[in-house]
């Protein structure tokens, strides 16, 4: 199912230096009822094409969304955060953009850092850019728990992919044409994360970290990963390397 694609823009205009830049914003979603509907008046205010993935929520978001001018997608059955990328990345080759972004539905992302996101993609300073909540301008507060896990989680990333990044798993990411055009997901779930990482490798893409804002709630914490999940990621990438 598609909305139209022609939109109003309500509220933040582009940074000259990004004028007549395309850009497409991937939201896979799953069960995302209570945030969905803030996230894209947000992405909205924006001069950006959005394309939602509704993989399988139950019942569809479609309902929550009905109105606001954007792609929506839908998965007929529950196929994983990958999948929806996977899905998203096609629809947006379509539509051709100059970059695509990632972003996800739970509210923790802020619009506000799309335009430093995508500027070293102008610049042509990288192909591909990733958020990070541990460079020094980033404000995220996190749990020393949490940071435990993820600054593992970057080590075991270097690992498999031989790329050390001050963040392991963000989903705030921008890719550039270059980027978009030769990265391929296969991981239905969680390890498409790292498997982007091995992308980048195979592909010689010029890569880099900005800071970015991520908002947690009670909400979004219940939404995000256990350590059963992280289990789960780890055995993933090592099928991956071994048969991939």
């Amino acid at each position: 199912m598609e909305l139209p694609g022609n939109i109003t823009f309500t509220g933040m205009t582009w940074h000259p230096d990004i004028q007549n830049t395309s850009v497409v914003v991937i939201v896979p979603a799953l069960n995302e009822r209570i945030s969905i509907r803030k996230v894209l008046e947000s992405l909205l205010q924006l001069p950006v094409s959005v394309i939602v993935v509704d993989d399988h929520s139950q019942p569809a978001l479609y309902p929550v969304i009905e109105g606001l001018p954007v792609h929506y997608l839908y998965h007929r059955t529950n196929m994983g955060q990958g999948a929806a990328l996977q899905t998203g990345m096609e629809y947006a080759r379509k539509i051709n953009p100059d970059i695509i972004i990632t972003f996800d539905a739970d509210g923790q992302h802020c619009v506000e850092d799309i335009q430093p996101l995508i500027m070293p993609i102008i610049k042509q300073e990288a192909d591909i850019v990733l958020g990070s909540r541990f460079l020094p301008d980033s404000p995220t507060q996190l749990s020393a728990s949490r940071k435990v896990v993820l600054q593992l989680a970057r080590y075991i990333n270097f690992l498999f992919s031989g790329l050390l990044l001050s963040d392991a798993h963000n989903g705030l990411r921008a890719l550039g044409r270059k980027a978009w055009e030769k990265i391929n997901i296969s991981e239905n779930r969680m390890a498409h994360a790292s498997e982007i990482l091995f992308e980048i490798r195979k592909h010689h893409l010029k890569f880099a970290e900005v800071p970015v804002h991520i908002h947690y709630t009670d909400y979004s914490k219940e939404k995000g990963q256990s350590a059963t999940d992280g289990i789960k990621i780890l055995f993933d990438l090592i099928l991956h390397k071994m048969f991939r």
